[in-house]
């Protein structure tokens, strides 16, 4: 279980350095017709590479990577970006949402988004509270 304080701190480093996607577009595979996809992701990029380092092992999904300065960019530091995307980006909201400001609508937007999918799981189905504890949990 990531302390609450962790938690806090990341809610605060997300407000600040962080990017969330949540976006549905049209997305064509080969030769068939375009459909309706979600795109959810959320993203922290900085030049300080022990801070996304630390981020990646305290909540234990995602992957970083490095995005070298833009070429006609002089003096510019190695920028480093910590990722997660769908069910991670659930993951990581629910654990930070009581502390964020800044990005709440749209960290909102991607909780209710699992949120009902769970529901319609368990529509019109028996389950029992063992079950439901286990979809419903956060970690």
């Amino acid at each position: 279980m990531i302390p609450e304080t962790d938690r806090a701190y990341i809610a605060g480093l997300f407000d600040g350095e962080g990017n969330v996607y949540y976006k549905q577009t049209m997305k064509k595979r080969g030769n068939k017709k375009a459909y309706p996809t979600w795109n959810i992701q959320l993203e922290v990029s900085m030049t300080e590479e022990p801070i996304i380092r630390w981020l990646h092992e305290i909540l234990g999904v995602g992957s970083v990577g490095k995005k070298p300065p833009h070429k006609t960019s002089m003096g510019k530091k190695m920028q480093w970006r910590w990722r997660c995307s769908f069910r991670d980006a659930f993951y990581v909201c629910c654990l930070i949402w009581p502390w964020t400001h800044v990005k709440l609508p749209e960290i909102q937007k991607i909780i209710q988004h699992y949120s009902e999918r769970k529901l319609k799981i368990m529509n019109n189905k028996v389950v029992d509270l063992k079950e439901y504890k286990q979809l419903m949990s956060l970690e």
